[in-house]
């Protein structure tokens, strides 16, 4: 016997209204259920009437956003404004998250693949999975927080802000309080580019006051999260008991160092400086309020999301944009005596 919409109702666990919105592509359905609904139809290859041509008109009416790492609460801000501003035109938003050491272009061609959307975000990115595969993707794309502007694809554009000149910024603030034993937490350069490029702009403030830095003692990597921060923190502590400062990569690592820092007996700052990056909302109400490098979020995901559309709707070209940054003092760095 055939399968109707009531068996889909049945089996999904929702409502026979609910099932035949998802498959009239109506937006007033949340992610969860209109996920469920379409595994049941997928799952039986539910085909009525005219139902093929509404489950093309749902899959092609998606913009997809695929999300490298869950802990990243910048990434989380953004995310949410772009899914907000997706539904407000009109489109499905069909969200991934992947490990920060995923390969998003497996999951992208994955996702192209099982529901054909308009366009994807991709929040986190590393670029040499994009030079080895994105010649397979034809869907307009754009990178956010990160530059695409040397890879040169006609379909991907990009938003971000200029992570190498901001991360010598922080080092630079923290140099200009008169620290010199300065150490640094950050992510697996060889796979995480914002990791790489902010690698870099440390070093170059480094090298302009000819300050040494020594890799192995002073660089810690880790992943993007507080449990990660505090233990690269307690491990850099280990190498470098003589540090006045530390420069976090991601602010939800500098809350993790800070615990670490506390958790010694040390005291911030009177003890150690912390600067961190991203200038999410939870570092104004920390004690002390953190001192960091302050990405636009809200720039960042308006123009992201109107770049992908102005892709989609009017076959626009490739653009980047650099959002500016700027440094919020807190408390959490203060003046080397």
């Amino acid at each position: 016997m055939a399968m109707t919409i009531k068996d889909i109702a049945r089996e999904s666990g929702y409502a026979v209204g609910t099932v035949s919105r998802v498959l009239n592509n109506h937006p007033d359905v949340s992610d969860t259920a209109r996920e469920r609904i379409m595994e049941v139809v997928e799952k039986h290859h539910f085909r009525l009437n005219n139902n093929a041509k509404h489950l093309k008109q749902q899959a092609s009416n998606g913009i997809a956003i695929i999300v490298k790492g869950s802990q990243n609460m910048l990434f989380a801000s953004i995310m949410g404004q772009m899914q907000k501003m997706i539904r407000e035109k009109g489109y499905a938003c069909l969200i991934y998250y992947i490990d920060e050491t995923d390969d998003e272009l497996e999951q992208a061609l994955q996702v192209i693949r099982e529901r054909r959307p308009m366009g994807i975000l991709f929040l986190g990115s590393n670029l040499e999975y994009f030079r080895d595969r994105f010649s397979q993707v034809s869907i307009p794309c754009v990178l956010v927080t990160n530059s695409a502007e040397t890879l040169e694809f006609s379909n991907l554009s990009s938003v971000s802000t200029d992570d190498s000149k901001a991360a010598e910024a922080a080092i630079e603030h923290l140099i200009g309080l008169g620290h010199t034993k300065i150490g640094v937490l950050g992510g697996q350069i060889e796979k995480s580019r914002a990791a790489f490029t902010r690698y870099v702009g440390c070093r170059r403030a480094f090298n302009a006051h000819e300050i040494p830095f020594s890799p192995e003692e002073q660089y810690e990597s880790a992943l993007f999260s507080m449990a990660e921060g505090y233990e690269a923190m307690e491990r850099l502590l280990d190498k470098m008991p003589d540090l006045t400062a530390v420069f976090a990569m991601a602010d939800v690592m500098a809350l993790g160092a800070i615990r670490a820092i506390v958790d010694r007996g040390l005291r911030v700052p009177e003890d150690i400086s912390v600067v961190g990056f991203d200038g999410i909302e939870l570092g104004s109400y920390l004690t002390p309020k953190l001192t960091t490098i302050r990405q636009e979020r809200e720039q960042i995901a308006a123009r992201s999301v109107e770049l992908l559309l102005d892709s989609i709707g009017e076959g626009a070209g490739a653009v980047h944009e650099l959002v500016p940054f700027r440094i919020i003092s807190g408390e959490s760095t203060r003046k080397l005596k």
